[in-house]
Order: C-alpha cells, then sequence, then structure tokens
C-alpha cells in the first residue's frame, strides 16, 4: 500500500483532478481493463475438446480458435500505436472493449461461422490493450514502470487462470454448455466498459507536448536490433504460452488425466505464475540488466517441457508449476522491456505494436502447428520437444533484450 501511495504522489499531477482519487481511477480503470486481455483466451483450451466434438471439426481447426486472436493481434497491433496518437489512448481502449463484448457475444451464437467470426473479432479489440497500456503506463507512471506492469499483469493472469478454471465446470457443471462458458466472459468486458468511461472526464492528454517529444526522439524500429531482440522474445514466450493454453489439457488427458483434472492442471500453471507476473517486473526494473531473470526463464520452460515428456507421471503437478512459473518471468520480461528499453511513451507503444505484430505472428503458428503435427503423428512427443527449441531461443534472443540500453543508441 505505501508504494501504492507512492504512485499517487508521483503522478497525481498528470490528471485533471488534482488528487488521488483521478490516480486512483486510472489505476482501476487499467486493472480491469487488463482483466480483459486473458480470460476470453484462456477460457477456451479446457473446453476445446467440447467445441471439437459437437462442431466435428479436427484438431487443427479447433486450434484455429486459439490462433485467429492472435493472427489479429499481429495485423493490428502495428496500427493500433497510430490510432492511440491521433484520436487519443483512453478513448481507443474505450472503443476495443465495446468491440470485445460484441466479439463474445458473437463468439457465443451457435455456429462455426460465427465462433470464428467473433474470435477475430475480439482478438483485434485484445490487440489494442495489449500494445497501449505499455505505453499509457510509461506515460503516467515512469517512475513506478515496475510496480505498475505487476499490477495489470496481476489483473490479466489472475482473471486469464480464473477463466481455464472455471470454463469445465460452467460448461458441464451448470449445463450451460461450451457457449455459455465462453459467452459470461461478455459481462466483465460490459462492467469494464463502466469502470474506464471516467477516463473520458478526468483525463486531459497534453498532446502538443507528447508529440513534440515523439518526434525528436524517432527511432527506425525495424532497423533496430535491440528491437528484433525484443520482438522475437516476445514472439517466442507467447508462442510457449498459446501452445499450452490451447493443448496442455489435451496433452494431459492423453496421459490419463480427466478433462476437469486437465483443465485444474492448466489453471494451476496459470496461477502459479502469477506472483511472478508481480514480483518480476518490480526486480527487473531495479536492475540494470536482465540476462539473469533471462537465464531462469529459460531453464524453467526447458525443465517442465523436458518433465513433460520423460518425467514420472506422479511428478506432473511439479512441471506444470516450472511452466507456469518460466511463463510468468517471460511474459514481465516480455511487457518490461517496451518500457525499459525506450525513452518515451510513444516510443513504447510503437515498439510494443512492432514486437507483438512480429511477435504474435509467430505465436500463431503455434496452436495450429502443433494440432497439425499431431493429427499427423498421433503424438505429443514432436510438438513438446519443439517447445524445448523455442525455449533455446528464446534464451538467446533474451540475452540480447536484456542488455543495459535504449533503441537508437550507438551500441546498437
Amino acid at each position: 500500500m505505501s508504494s501504492m501511495n507512492e504512485v499517487i504522489k508521483e503522478n497525481k499531477g498528470n490528471f485533471s483532478t488534482i488528487g488521488k482519487s483521478s490516480v486512483w481511477i486510472m489505476i482501476v480503470g487499467i486493472v480491469f481493463i487488463a482483466a480483459n486481455l486473458r480470460a476470453p483466451l484462456t477460457s477456451v483450451g479446457p473446453i476445446v475438446g467440447l467445441i471439437k466434438d459437437e462442431m466435428n471439426i479436427s484438431n487443427t481447426s479447433a486450434g484455429m480458435v486459439t490462433t485467429l486472436p492472435l493472427l489479429a493481434f499481429a495485423l493490428f497491433s502495428p496500427i493500433v500505436p497510430k490510432l492511440g496518437q491521433k484520436f487519443g489512448v483512453e478513448r481507443i481502449i474505450l472503443g476495443s472493449v465495446v468491440f470485445l463484448t460484441v466479439g463474445i457475444v458473437i463468439r457465443s451464437l451457435s455456429g462455426a461461422t460465427t465462433l470464428y467470426i467473433g474470435t477475430a473479432i475480439l482478438g483485434l479489440a485484445i490487440s489494442v490493450g495489449n500494445v497501449l497500456l505499455p505505453g499509457l503506463i510509461k506515460r503516467e507512471f515512469p517512475e513506478r514502470i515496475g510496480l505498475m506492469t505487476g499490477v495489470y499483469s496481476i489483473s490479466m493472469n489472475l482473471f486469464g487462470a480464473i477463466a481455464s478454471g472455471v470454463s469445465v465446470p460452467i460448461a458441464l457443471g451448470m449445463g450451460f454448455g461450451w457457449k455459455g462458458a465462453l459467452g459470461i466472459w461478455g459481462i466483465l468486458s460490459f462492467i469494464s466498459i463502466l469502470f474506464w468511461l471516467p477516463q473520458m472526464k478526468h483525463r486531459i492528454v497534453k498532446r502538443e507536448t507528447v508529440h513534440k517529444k515523439t518526434a525528436d526522439s524517432h527511432v527506425n524500429l525495424w532497423g533496430s536490433a535491440l528491437a528484433w531482440q525484443i520482438t522475437l522474445f516476445m514472439g517466442l514466450q507467447s508462442m510457449i504460452f498459446y501452445v499450452l493454453v490451447a493443448w496442455l489439457p489435451e496433452i494431459l488427458k492423453q496421459q490419463g488425466l480427466s478433462s476437469s483434472q486437465s483443465g485444474l492442471m492448466l489453471s494451476v500453471m496459470l496461477l502459479a505464475l502469477l506472483p511472478f507476473t508481480f514480483i518480476v517486473p518490480v526486480i527487473a526494473g531495479r536492475m540494470s540488466g536482465q540476462r539473469s531473470l533471462v537465464t531462469i526463464t529459460a531453464f524453467l520452460f526447458v525443465i517442465g517441457t523436458f518433465g513433460l515428456l520423460y518425467g514420472s507421471s506422479n511428478l506432473i503437478i511439479l512441471w506444470i508449476i516450472a511452466l507456469g512459473i518460466g511463463g510468468g518471468f517471460a511474459f514481465s520480461l516480455s511487457m518490461m522491456f517496451f518500457g525499459l528499453r525506450t525513452r518515451n511513451a510513444q516510443q513504447a507503444a510503437e515498439l510494443s505494436g512492432m514486437a507483438q505484430s512480429i511477435g504474435y505472428l509467430l505465436a500463431a503458428i503455434g496452436p495450429t502447428l502443433f494440432g497439425f503435427i499431431h493429427d499427423a503423428t498421433n503424438s505429443w512427443t514432436i510438438p513438446l520437444l519443439i517447445l524445448i527449441g523455442a525455449s533455446v531461443l528464446l534464451f538467446i534472443f533474451g540475452l540480447g533484450a536484456a542488455r543495459d540500453r535504449y533503441l537508437g543508441t550507438v551500441q546498437q
């Protein structure tokens, strides 16, 4: 609480209403927006079997339910920073949550067509928050990037864990089916609209100052080695995460666990990463370089995946926890790099847009490719070996991204 009070004291001058209440309005708004960035996606994995059976589709087609949002992230992310700069970050975020609600409703209607259309719409909507929140935090809380990154990461991943854990009980236990289990998250997005509306009234953005500042510090991201290292680190950690979200329950069911147990294990993985999505940003923000954290990340991913392949089935929960903690480290570092390696909010948003565009394009390959390989081999061995290889590449690119430097510096 003392740290949050320091955040309020340092940043209350940025708001139209001078005082603690306006800062709390922003913090609460960020928490609710972040809550919507994972739950609509992680709710799919535990019930993908139900979707597949009812729709009579293959693993590859079922994997598209996870892949479509990632493709939407890849296509829309480069545009988002420009929209935020032109129309205002707060306004664009509000519009995105409205579209998210529409997408969730459409996805929950009958038919494969509406399933895919709704999924694509919610993917476009989520990409806005993914890209703009790091820049918003850089702009409003420049002295507390680590703490505020931890706050929104906790919200994002907590609701992601809850969504994966309650999907099967809602679908089967409560009798709402997979449509109800996916559609219920429209309630959260609607509530988030109400909590974000005050930003339209209480915020004053000094656009002239921001535009001048960003124009003086333009960097060619596509020609920057550091930007590409951050992008590939982002992409690899995203690919690993979304592959696990999409297929971990199916992998575990093949090892003898029930649907409920498999969904619970996915929830355990997401809960295991939770404390580290708060702890790691705070620690990383106090370090000049983060190479030791990158090393821990890769080690945990390799150990967890190797354990699923060759370890004892009695220790499955340990392998799941290792993957969860590794995911917490990886996600937190990828978000932190946007703020730590840039000089201002617009630069952070542009780097976030590039990294999430190319990164999620790479991540989008994962779920569908893994489903295809499983269909071809009737085994999860080769897909899991690919995950180990991806973890090694994550380590290599992460070492470059973790060096203490800014975009555009001579060292690049």
